[in-house]
């Protein structure tokens, strides 16, 4: 009888010691030009990714004219002084690279991606279409249109026209941060091509805006490449936009936008609280993350899981606008959708959380797996240059230091469950809230006055 065949188990492999990680830290230089370059080697990223910061505020716009940076930003990319709109993409396909702009309000931002065998190919492209975009007439005329068919469908989007309601309701009229970011159909069609060229004029100039770029730079001798490129481009000398303080009425109040027939409701609940300028930013990012960042949140616990009312409810902060003295603030929100039936006991149940959470606190369960989370991810997030360099364009664009996401990550290992308890308390107060709803009105009204969490007005 022939013997058994016996199996070799070889050693199970062990871990190894996991490699230190730390959100990259930039170098800077100045171009003679006056542009204030950003730039970071990612060895092996040969997608090199880059962003132009332009000092074009949306607060700058003329009077009547919201959403003119907005039709600026998406001109860019539409020709140039050499190059026809069909001949540029061309010229940006050839290379390998993309590009697109987009206006929000502290300025308008560029993006390009080029492979590292291209940059200066791909740099050339950007620095034309900054330095002397050919702004057509008839392009204008057919971003304008574009525009306004947008504003058609934000209309009936349930979580576009809660936003536009809820900014509308927290801050003065007065304020560009009242109004929608791309402007409305009444500003959008006075938006010519003259107007996009004194718009152009005023604000885009090399020295107050900022490079940042980052990828596999070996071997690339950053400074004259750049001297050659984005160096070429010209423009008068001046200060930076100034940013105003935000003001803000979050007396809690509801709004209840009207949209009858509709079988489901979109909450928007927010306030302004304390932006990356405040020393409990990273405690309001752990808190607000064990309250409504993921699937085992206290907000989806509770209104997905136990209840069943939503497919999903996230808290968030978003900086608004800050400066280098720190006045700025960030719209804190809790947002999901709910059938229609759920509206009222889905606020109930959301304002209980938000009491609970203010008597008891969060759990050091909860704060762990929040950690785990955010700085765990950290390295896989930041993978890419495109994450890289966005982040890094939201320091420079927040008026924050270079080290500033570095020390964030550091703060959120050590910070403890009472840190994050009082910050997200403090970021969620459940009396100074501004409640959107959006939804039939007829069904969910009488209930929702019901609820006492504010005076209820009704809008179309």
């Amino acid at each position: 009888m022939s013997a058994a065949p016996t199996m070799t188990f070889h050693p199970q492999p062990k871990p190894g010691t996991p490699t230190p990680w730390a959100f990259p830290a930039p170098q800077r230089l100045t171009l003679a030009n006056g542009l204030t370059v950003l730039h970071c080697h990612r060895p092996g990223q040969q997608l090199v990714a880059i962003e132009v910061l332009i000092d074009a505020p949306l607060a700058a716009e003329p009077a009547g004219l919201d959403g003119v940076a907005t039709i600026l930003a998406r001109a860019f990319n539409e020709g140039t002084d050499t190059l026809t709109a069909e001949q540029f993409a061309g010229e940006l396909e050839r290379a390998g690279a993309t590009m697109e702009a987009h206006a929000d309000h502290p300025c308008i931002r560029a993006v390009l991606e080029v492979p590292a065998s291209r940059l200066e190919r791909g740099l050339t492209l950007f620095a034309e279409a900054l330095r002397s975009p050919a702004l057509p007439a008839d392009e204008v005329e057919r971003l304008v249109a574009n525009r306004l068919d947008e504003i058609v469908h934000e209309q009936a989007n349930p979580a576009r026209r809660a936003a536009k309601a809820l900014y509308a309701e927290l801050f003065p009229a007065d304020d560009r941060l009242s109004r929608p970011r791309s402007g409305t159909a009444e500003t959008v069609q006075l938006i010519d091509r003259a107007a996009v060229k004194a718009f152009y004029d005023a604000h885009v100039r090399p020295s107050t805006a900022t490079m940042v770029i980052v990828g596999d730079l070996a071997g690339v001798e950053l400074p004259e490449l750049l001297e050659s490129t984005l160096g070429r481009w010209t423009g008068d000398q001046a200060a930076p936009s100034t940013v105003a303080s935000v003001a803000a009425d979050d007396r809690g109040r509801v709004i209840i936008v009207d949209r009858p027939g509709s079988v489901q409701t979109q909450l928007l609940i927010g306030r302004v609280g304390p932006d990356r300028h405040h020393p409990a930013w990273s405690a309001q990012i752990l808190g607000t993350y064990c309250l409504g960042g993921t699937l085992t949140s206290r907000l989806d616990r509770v209104l997905r899981e136990e209840k069943g009312y939503t497919y999903g409810v996230r808290a968030f902060a978003q900086p608004l606008r800050s400066n280098a003295e720190g006045t700025g603030q960030a719209m804190m929100a809790i947002s999901g959708s709910v059938d229609t039936a759920s509206t009222a006991p889905a606020l109930a149940d959301t304002w209980a959380i938000l009491r609970t959470l203010a008597a008891e606190g969060l759990t050091d369960a909860e704060r762990e797996e929040a950690v785990q989370f955010l700085v765990g991810v950290a390295p896989l997030k930041y993978e890419t240059a495109g994450s890289v360099a966005a982040t890094l364009a939201d320091q420079v664009e927040q008026q924050l230091a270079d080290d500033f996401q570095a020390e964030v990550y550091r703060q959120l290992a050590e910070l403890d469950t009472a840190a994050a308890t009082a910050a997200v308390v403090a970021a969620f107060p459940p009396d100074r809230l501004v409640t959107v709803v959006v939804g039939d009105a007829s069904v969910i009204a009488e209930d929702v006055k019901a609820l006492g969490i504010g005076e209820v007005t009704v809008v179309s």
